[in-house]
Order: C-alpha cells, then structure tokens, then sequence
C-alpha cells in the first residue's frame, strides 16, 4: 500500500502540487463564513465532500468529509470563527493576502 507522501509525490510529478490540489475546492480563495451561533457552524460542506471524494480517488485513507472540513478550518480555508469572535476580522484580513 503506498503511503500519502508517495500520493502527493504522485500528484507532483502529474505536474500539480497538493496545496492546489487542496485549494481548488474553495477556488483559491478562503471561504468567509458569518455565522452568529456555533449552532449555525456545518461539520462538513459539499466543497469538504468534494475533497474528500478527490482524496479517496487519488489512494488517501481516513480522509472522510467532516475531517477534510477540520482540516479546512485549521489550515484557513474556511473562516468559522463567529462574527462575535475578535479572531474573526482578524482572520478575515488575512484571507485577503
């Protein structure tokens, strides 16, 4: 079974590289949410479906849609900090560079 260093070797010498790979799913640009209660906050979207679904394809594990979306979160892909959230205009300008 090839390991996911391996993978994103694979998508290297097809001649793209894994951070575009990962950012075609938000166009390139983070996503700006404005939710006003964690409530409103998804555990996943059709765009960490659609990952996850690439990912699969492409041989990753354990690359299901709620954990793409995590990792979107964490990696700035998506702004889900609440709009009563200090971080999120913060975090909105940075999206902007």
């Amino acid at each position: 079974e090839r390991c996911h260093l391996d993978l994103v070797a694979e998508l290297k010498a097809g001649g793209q590289s894994f951070n575009d790979f990962l950012w075609r799913f938000v166009d390139g640009q983070p996503i700006q949410n404005r939710w006003r209660s964690m409530a409103e906050v998804p555990t996943k979207t059709a765009q960490s479906d659609a990952m996850s679904k690439a990912l699969l394809r492409a041989g990753f594990k354990f690359v299901g849609s709620t954990i793409c979306y995590a990792f979107m979160q964490a990696s700035g892909m998506v702004n889900d900090h609440l709009l009563s959230c200090p971080r999120h205009s913060e975090v909105q300008r940075l999206g902007k560079d």
